[in-house]
């Protein structure tokens, strides 16, 4: 992403999952959006006839006018908010706040492919880097990740059991439950699919807010400072985080009265790789620092524990405690998922007493995404739970990670990023990560608790379609 990131609508060298370089414009003459695709098209969901040139100038466009349209899948790649650039963020370095910065794993491998390094290493130079602009700390999300696990675990077990008790037409949103961790999703799952999916998505926050919650609530009190004064920043393989970043459900009101966010800003991983080329950095030869702690009395090891999943590893951690929880099978070695339809639909199932009690899906891409969709919308789903990504190979080949190099396919950096990503993940239980531990032990008491539901959970909505955008796409 050679572009910086505006407030502007632009259709550059965007490449969303869906069709690549689409843009989403705003026509002056009907004041309608719409999108309009450069490269071959391909099918969309009551998408805009594809055409190769702009009617108009792009002109800005606000988060509710973007959510508002349902002429494309995910409007993330082509909303730029003004709070969300590589502008804002080197302006409010000087600003008097306490910035923070949180990496996640995927970012950090797509750069540490970039470089030929180790994301240990990555992790380290960009501690390095973003401290010497002024940085107070640099975070890993990996514990918030473990966090959001921990209780999407619990919620399910509770789903579950649910379920079994209330077997009556109303409870059938209780199963398949749904991951919350894919913005495109649920900005696609709003704004088309409305109220009938809504019940199954889990109430979970997703590792980057979880994250903004753990900063903003917890860690600044013990820092000394009101949230607003800490400028929260994550870094992140995906458009649709900025989106996330400004819903309007992780803005709250601290002691002082005064309105924050849990993140602030998102940076994707390619606006990274702008600033380390803005800064004329040899990133390859820059000093590694020792990474930061999140919380005191725990071991920098808390901050790497991780799950083998290109996108957080859900279904596999929630699959494995309920199988050890509810049916005593305590699985040893990687799930034996089987590939159903392509590599980014598998299945697995647990079987006791001849009967399937246990069946999960990883569901990546929107081809996947409209089937699975179709069947639960017919009462023909028969999962218990579903990992949906809006991307193909899921987080690791976000919109916002950094595009293949000179001669190198697609395939083969998806390939590499798996490797990079994996190299220092160690398959652990997050119910075991210190960090996950003193959060309950000092704030959120137990999983599933009032104060976790107040500050890890959330609520999806409906978005009402604009009469202007129903019209265009009558």
């Amino acid at each position: 992403m050679s572009e910086k990131f505006s407030a502007t609508l632009r259709i550059g060298d965007l490449n969303d999952f869906i069709a690549p370089s689409q843009g989403c414009v705003v026509s002056m003459k009907s004041g309608s959006a719409r999108l309009v695709d450069n490269n071959k098209p391909k099918k969309l969901a009551k998408a805009a006839p594809a055409t190769k040139t702009l009617e108009t100038d792009p002109v800005k466009i606000s988060l509710k006018d973007c959510l508002a349209c349902s002429g494309c899948i995910t409007s993330a790649e082509t909303v730029m908010l003004e709070k969300q650039s590589l502008d804002e963020f080197l302006s409010n370095i000087n600003s008097g706040k306490t910035v923070i910065v949180s990496l996640s794993p995927q970012s950090r491998a797509s750069i540490a492919v970039h470089y030929g390094l180790s994301p240990v290493q990555v992790f380290r130079k960009l501690t390095t880097l973003f401290k010497s602009l002024g940085v107070k700390a640099v975070f890993d999300t990996s514990c918030s990740r473990d966090l959001s696990l921990v209780e999407s675990c619990n919620e399910f077990i509770s789903r579950y059991k649910q379920s079994r008790i209330d077997d009556t037409k109303e409870s059938k949103s209780f199963l398949p439950m749904i991951a919350s961790a894919c913005p495109g999703w649920i900005c696609y799952a709003e704004k088309t699919l409305g109220s009938f999916v809504l019940p199954y998505i889990s109430s979970v926050k997703s590792p980057q807010q979880s994250m903004g919650a753990i900063i903003k609530h917890h860690l600044c009190q013990s820092l000394g400072l009101r949230p607003s004064d800490i400028y929260h920043v994550t870094v992140m393989p995906c458009y649709d985080k900025k989106l996330e970043a400004s819903r309007d459900d992780f803005v709250f009101q601290d002691q002082a009265d005064q309105m924050t966010t849990e993140v602030d800003s998102v940076l994707t991983t390619g606006e990274v790789l702008d600033l380390i080329q803005l800064k004329e950095v040899d990133f390859s030869n820059l000093d590694e620092s020792p990474l930061d702690k999140l919380l005191s009395n725990v071991s920098d090891a808390g901050n790497l524990f991780g799950v083998r999943g290109s996108s957080g590893g859900y279904a596999d951690t929630i699959f494995r405690y309920t199988a050890k929880t509810l049916f005593g099978h305590d699985i040893k070695g990687p799930l034996d998922f089987k590939t159903v339809r392509n590599s980014d639909f598998q299945e697995v199932t647990l079987e006791v007493e001849g009967k399937t009690v246990l069946k999960f899906a990883l569901c990546y891409g929107f081809r996947n995404l409209q089937n699975v969709v179709r069947k639960l919308k017919n009462g023909k789903s028969d999962y218990h739970y579903l990992e949906i990504m809006a991307c193909p190979s899921g987080c690791l080949n976000g919109g916002g990670q950094l595009k293949p190099k000179s001669g190198q396919s697609g395939k083969d950096l998806i390939q590499a990023l798996e490797t990079a990503y994996n190299e220092n993940v160690l398959v652990t239980d997050p119910f075991e990560n210190p960090i996950v531990k003193q959060l309950y032990d000092e704030w959120l008491e137990n999983p599933g608790s009032e104060k976790a539901k107040r500050h890890i959970h959330t609520e999806y909505h409906p978005i009402v379609k604009s009469i202007t955008s129903q019209l265009n796409n009558w």
